[in-house]
């Protein structure tokens, strides 16, 4: 069973222990991600439908127990042929073992851990819940010293057979005499135990012992228990007395409520003196005990001699009286004897029937899966009970028309005339309308999570191409947003792949205006940047990107703006060489223009002058020398 999952959330991992009719497992709940303990029924107990029926009404009692000291119970359920509870995960070891392996605890800690328990067991009565399998294999010792209280309940379904194993002989050791003889119980029941659990911490052994499990409940019966502290000398008279009380054989003369017991152990532990008052309740007369009387004798007066005729007649009456009464007495005992042997044989007999399940009445038949019709007819046909009211209720696992509970659960002995109450299935319950939520722009996780607390399923379709989902996104889904579903419905998502891609259009030379609204129109995104340039000003000089792109990409466009003017001094300078003027004006941008003019004041070929200012593309004129001007000789 490791790594199989319960009721889609609880995965079991290892084995911890197996009990009378349930192995428990370590296991961790997958949706709040913390360690969990898994008890699960055994088979042949789960296909018995009155096993089942109060192990769900064990699980929901357990699970209202609000208590430091008691084990939480979070979850119960069915799993296809499983049930199963999911609780608190204990660490430690449980008392049985602890007390085993040490030997008699102190008596301080054996107050503490009886004072604990009897907070649970108090939390428990105050909800009417008896425990009714109070004893060591049941408390949990915690690495801290502090104690949990397991199992509430449990062993009421557990002990309505007897088996020969080892857990019901344990209960049995444990076991209130009440309890044994069939009797109503109530919380005492559970303080009896108690006290037996406190009397093995403090001494090592059980008060009761045998050979079986009718043995030691005839023991319960009949028996005082030895004083703890002939037992073990180093248990105080205090917590003897207190134990002693608890181990009361009349609950009347036990501690009548665990806050009783609680409140006397914390005094205990602080020091303070309690009167703790053990009337001890007469026990019935066992048949070996009520034989004795037969083999005594009985001793005659001492008779003097020459006694008078009248006092040899009275001394004869006397001895007529005498054996008169000896008569009597032997018929007293032998009363005695048969009125012992009649309690004990009523005592095997009540408690066969509470270890056996015996008695004067009938079991509750098993009407679950059946019809209706089929269900009354076996009520009506059993001439033992009655039909009692028929109910209806929603079921998705029980189909129409057949039976889904009934009250008194199978397998229960009953009175003739009991009322049989049954709930038929109406079959599955119409499912809930559900608005379907807008999982765009959610992730896979996200969405799972949004559908499962509206009970609706998910599954992934095809990816598709987005214009404005991100990639692994969900960009569409089925049915669409808004629309109405029923719980348990399939709603189908798509995943972003990303936008798809497209041509590119050649927007170089169009003006600003052009290119934007041609790249728009191809679906891409537009950024524009300007640059000075001796192209026509507001028309595009070049583009980031051409060819295939994906759609909602960025396509950058350069658009020529007029060129700033330039000092040109910075450049060029008057009477500079003509050719190098030139290539340093050509370099920077500029048109270059030489004009020649003759000066006989500037150095041939060197530049005489040049425009202040120009914007970089345009022509510049430079003036240069060409020398001396030509002489006219009019002689």
């Amino acid at each position: 069973m490791p790594d199989k999952v319960l009721g889609g959330r609880y995965i079991i991992q290892d084995k911890i222990g197996t009990g009378g009719m349930a192995i428990v497992y370590r296991g961790i709940d997958n949706r709040l991600g913390r360690p969990i303990a898994i008890k699960t029924m055994l088979p042949q107990y789960a296909a018995d439908p009155s096993f089942a029926a109060r192990f769900k009404q064990e699980a929901q009692a357990a699970a209202a127990l609000q208590s430091p000291f008691i084990v939480s119970v979070y979850d119960w359920g069915k799993d296809n042929d499983t049930y199963f509870i999911a609780m608190e995960y204990l660490r430690g070891t449980d008392l049985k073992s602890g007390v085993r392996k040490h030997g008699a605890l102190d008596c301080k800690k054996v107050a503490q851990i009886g004072s604990q328990i009897a907070q649970a067991l108090s939390v428990a009565h105050r909800h009417d819940i008896i425990h009714r399998d109070i004893k060591p294999q049941n408390i949990m010792v915690q690495p801290d010293g502090n104690i949990k209280v397991m199992d509430f309940g449990i062993a009421r379904a557990k002990n309505s057979h007897l088996t020969t194993d080892n857990s019901v002989l344990g209960t049995a050791h444990y076991v209130s005499p009440e309890q044994t003889q069939g009797k109503p119980l109530g919380p005492t029941t559970d303080i009896y135990s108690l006290g037996i659990v406190m009397y093995e911490a403090a001494t090592g052994v059980v008060p009761f012992d045998g050979d079986d499990a009718i043995s030691v409940a005839l023991k319960q019966v009949n028996e005082q228990p030895v004083p703890p502290s002939a037992r073990n000398p180093r248990v105080d008279q205090a917590l003897e007395r207190i134990i002693l009380k608890c181990m009361q054989k009349d609950p009347k003369n036990r501690f009548q409520t665990a806050e009783e017991v609680f409140k006397v152990l914390r005094d205990y532990l602080a020091g303070k003196m309690n009167e703790v008052n053990n009337a001890t309740a007469q026990m019935p007369v066992m048949a070996t005990n009520a034989v004795s009387p037969l083999n005594s004798t009985t001793a005659l007066p001492h008779i003097a001699n020459g006694a008078t005729q009248n006092r040899k007649s009275a001394t004869h009456r006397a001895q007529l009286r005498a054996q008169e009464d000896e008569k009597r007495h032997k018929n007293k005992v032998i009363a005695g004897v048969l009125g012992g042997t009649l309690v004990l044989i009523a005592i095997i007999v009540a408690l066969v029937s509470y270890f056996m399940g015996q008695g004067a009445t009938q079991e509750v038949p098993n009407l679950l899966n059946l019809t209706q019709q089929e269900a009354l007819m076996k009520i009506d046909n059993s001439n033992f009970f009655q039909r009692g009211t028929v109910k209806e209720e929603f079921s998705s696992t029980v189909e129409k028309g057949k039976v889904i509970d009934q009250d008194p659960d199978a397998g229960h002995k009953v009175a003739k005339g009991t009322q049989i109450n049954i709930v038929v299935s109406k079959g599955a319950e119409p499912a809930a309308d559900v608005t379907v939520p807008d999982l765009k722009g959610k992730s896979p996780s996200e969405a799972e999570a949004i559908l499962s607390q509206l009970g609706l399923k998910s599954q992934a379709g095809d990816s598709v191409n987005s214009d404005d989902v991100e990639v692994g996104k969900i960009a569409a889904q089925t049915p669409a947003a808004g629309t109405t579903a029923k719980a348990g419905d399939t709603i189908t998502y798509q995943l972003s792949k990303g936008p798809n891609e497209a041509d590119v259009p050649n927007v170089v030379g169009k003006t600003e205006d052009e290119a934007q609204a041609a790249l728009t129109a191809a679906g891409f995104n537009v950024s524009v940047q300007r640059e000075e340039s001796n192209k026509p000003e507001g028309t595009v000089t070049k583009q980031s990107a051409t060819g295939k792109l994906a759609r909602k990409s960025t396509v950058t466009i350069t658009v020529a703006k007029a060129p700033s003017q330039v000092s040109l001094s910075t450049l060029v300078s008057k009477g500079m060489d003509a050719t190098e003027a030139s290539q340093k004006l050509s370099d920077a941008g500029f048109g270059v223009r030489v004009k020649r003019q003759p000066d006989a004041l500037v150095k041939k070929d060197t530049v005489i002058s040049f425009p202040d200012k120009a914007k970089k593309g345009q022509t510049v004129t430079l003036v240069v020398s060409d020398g001396l001007p030509l002489i006219n000789d009019s002689h």
